[in-house]
């Protein structure tokens, strides 16, 4: 048994703020893991120059207590209908912020954002790419939050001195979210769990704590970091609002999130997962093991007082945002879900591939100076092959990933569990499975994200029991199975690896 307190016993239900890239969602659910009232907002997405990618942390916050309210309302609950709730985030994605005021020093910098990719280069000159992989798992890029952080206390007047003497804070969104909802300036809780810890390149793997020599290399302040906890506990309670007295009790990063609400508590168990980026991670047990084919090393979650897990993952930037793209900058389509539609008035690409390295290449190529690409284009190809491609880059990436992750782990997957919005467009799915040359199956419950949240908060309250009362409520939706000949996907993902080697170097 996880829990380290008793549950309200008047509690029915369990709830998870999933705060993701483009909105942020309040979603209660019951002891099976049904969802019993669900709300949600979308935030601005602030794209100041190019390659900068940022959020008003503040319009988050807001969100977040509307979201909050208008789930509770839906089904007339009261806080004490709760047993606890979790947090679940965009990783990366950086707020620094007053610890008197609660006021931000300015937007968040998105995990999308590429402005320190001239910091990159500059801390690769020594070391190399990987310099600081052995302690973090994870190779210098614009994706992690140390540089992010660094950019902030080197151009926003005054931060670094305020920094220093602990007045100025740092956190992902889940510490933001947390500190605001047990208190904020008026004894908030400054924490984050080891999943998001791990995503700061920061932390060191091995001791789960802050890691002072990268803390000097990158000339970031101890004092301004939040303490680091396991991914399921009593953090605090909130302080007002709808859920006033519920105790915030798990916080895992998104994609970590969505492995727990998979139940892939096993190791060699893994799910993909297709939102605004794709991401999958495979459980490596107890062992943080260090990738030799462009992944990440990172931690998939700890349960109380239990050891760590790990993970490998592969992070594809831009998956369902390339949908995104092709809605709001090209119009070719009205709605998102308008894509399958399109797509499906051509029988094929038309030899046509999409790179979307709109951030650079993340796995397992991490080449942060691609930029993105069409190739193949002739005189017969038409807006149906474009949205074709642009489903298909999400299942090429995927293939990649997953090459990747057998290499490394030298397991071979016979299922991909998957989850996230795009798994509801059929033709990707098909497709998928057609490339991988395997199964993939689709959950009954596709909000794995928040569902893992309150699966790790249930735990820390004793709302459920234990992992195989979570495993028992894991079931097939839909399972989507190869029919594709081997020589046709062979010559496919050739043509796909060419075209990504046009996307290279792009940027001088």
């Amino acid at each position: 048994m996880i829990a380290n307190s008793k549950a309200n016993s008047n509690a029915s239900y369990i709830g998870a703020i999933d705060q993701g890239t483009t909105s942020t969602r309040f979603i209660v659910f019951d002891r099976t893991g049904r969802i019993v009232a669900v709300a949600q907002k979308e935030h601005e997405q602030i794209y100041p120059k190019p390659g900068w990618v940022e959020h008003d942390p503040e319009e988050i916050w807001r969100n977040t207590q509307e979201a909050i309210a208008g789930a509770m309302k839906q089904r007339s609950l009261r806080a004490g209908d709760l047993a606890a709730a979790g947090i679940t985030n965009q990783r990366e994605t950086t707020v620094v912020w007053n610890r008197n005021t609660g006021k931000p020093v300015g937007n968040a910098i998105v995990w999308q954002d590429t402005r320190v990719g001239d910091a990159v280069e500059e801390f690769s000159r020594d070391g190399g790419q990987d310099r600081f992989r052995a302690q973090t798992g994870l190779p210098l890029s614009t994706y992690f939050s140390a540089l992010k952080i660094r950019w902030i206390l080197n151009h926003v007047p005054g931060v670094r001195k305020l920094a220093e003497s602990g007045e100025i804070i740092f956190g992902n969104v889940d510490t933001f979210l947390l500190w605001n909802l047990t208190g904020g300036s008026s004894g908030g809780v400054h924490a984050t769990d080891v999943t998001n810890a791990s995503r700061t390149q920061l932390m060191n793997l091995e001791t789960l704590a802050w890691d002072r020599e990268i803390l000097e290399a990158f000339g970031i302040p101890g004092a301004m970091l939040p303490e680091i906890r396991s991914s399921s506990e009593i953090y605090g309670h909130a302080k007002e609002g709808a859920l006033a007295g519920v105790a915030i009790a798990g916080i895992l990063g998104d994609q970590q999130a969505a492995l727990v609400g998979q139940t892939c508590f096993g190791a060699g168990q893994a799910k993909n997962t297709y939102g605004t980026g794709c991401f999958m991670l495979m459980n490596t047990g107890e062992r943080a093991v260090q990738s030799q084919h462009g992944l990440l090393t990172t931690v998939a979650y700890k349960l109380g007082k239990q050891r760590a897990r790990y993970a490998l993952e592969g992070s594809v930037a831009i998956a369902g945002a390339l949908v995104q793209w092709l809605r709001d900058n090209l119009g070719l389509i009205a709605t998102s879900s308008d894509v399958e539609v399109l797509a499906r008035t051509v029988k094929d690409n038309g030899g046509v591939y999409f790179v979307p390295a709109f951030s650079g290449l993340y796995a397992p190529h991490w080449k942060s100076n691609a930029r993105g690409v069409i190739a193949g284009l002739t005189r017969y190809a038409n807006k149906g092959h474009m949205a074709r491609a642009a489903l298909e880059a999400t299942a090429f990436q995927t293939l990649e990933v997953l090459e990747a992750m057998e290499k490394d782990s030298r397991i071979q997957l016979d299922v991909l569990r998957v989850d996230g919005g795009m798994v509801e467009n059929d033709l990707l799915m098909q497709f998928q499975s057609d490339i991988l040359g395997r199964p993939v199956v689709r959950p009954a419950v596709k909000e794995t994200t928040a569902l893992g949240a309150a699966y790790t908060a249930g735990l820390a309250v004793g709302y459920f029991r234990d992992l195989d009362e979570l495993r028992a409520n894991w079931a097939v939706d839909e399972t989507w199975t190869p029919n594709m000949l081997a020589e046709k996907r062979a010559e496919l993902y050739r043509m796909w690896k060419r075209a990504v080697t046009k996307s290279h170097d792009w940027i001088d």
